[in-house]
């Protein structure tokens, strides 16, 4: 795969706002997550509320990565760990409650059929989130940060995993050695995730 290169840092708790904005603005459109997070007002302000939760719960972990110019993010959640703690989880359902209306069943049948379908017969990275803001986007960005992460990965001879909840992405995965493994269904039945998994190097 050739690219641009980037230089990245590991994101710091003070980074939480900046990586919740790329994140936030990298997904609005998202096939799956826009639909999920829709409101019937059409607003999508309360889609920071959302991503800051993903992003707070991981930065602890120090495998949350930014571009040095902050075009592009990654949140990895390393082997071991959790997305999120009960509490957290259960911060994100009532956000869902609050703010998606009759929208918000469907978000929680979501969030728990991503849960089911997550190996836990290996230890691995898991790409929770990566994200870049649309005014970098369509320059590669994103998929050097994710080579760069991978990288790193490589260097611990860890496997990877992730979904893919834009089909247009799912080649450039495979390009940097992810396989499809199996498919998420939206409630909505409109769209469908792939998930993948990258063997260790």
């Amino acid at each position: 795969m050739t690219g641009p290169e980037v230089s990245a840092r590991r994101a710091e708790a003070a980074d939480s706002a900046l990586v919740t904005s790329i994140i936030a603005a990298a997904f609005q459109h998202d096939p799956l997550w826009g639909g999920a997070m829709a409101r019937p007002d059409g607003r999508t302000d309360h889609h920071l509320l959302f991503w800051r939760l993903f992003v707070e719960a991981a930065l602890p972990y120090r495998w949350t990565w930014l571009t040095k110019k902050g075009e592009a993010a990654s949140i990895w959640i390393p082997p071991g760990e959790v997305e999120m703690t009960p509490t957290q989880e259960e911060a994100l359902l009532s956000l869902a409650d609050e703010h998606l209306g009759p929208a918000a069943a469907g978000y929680r049948e979501l969030v728990e059929r991503f849960a089911a379908a997550h190996p836990h017969t290996e230890p691995h990275y898991y790409l929770t989130l990566l994200g870049t803001h649309p005014d970098h986007r369509g320059q590669g960005i994103g998929m050097a940060l994710l080579a760069h992460d991978l990288a790193v990965i490589d260097g611990l001879h860890m496997p990877a995993y992730l979904e893919s909840s834009n089909p247009v992405n799912d080649k450039r995965y495979e390009a940097v050695g992810f396989e499809p493994v199996g498919k998420i269904f939206a409630p909505s039945g409109r769209i469908t995730v792939t998930t993948m998994w990258r063997s260790a190097r």
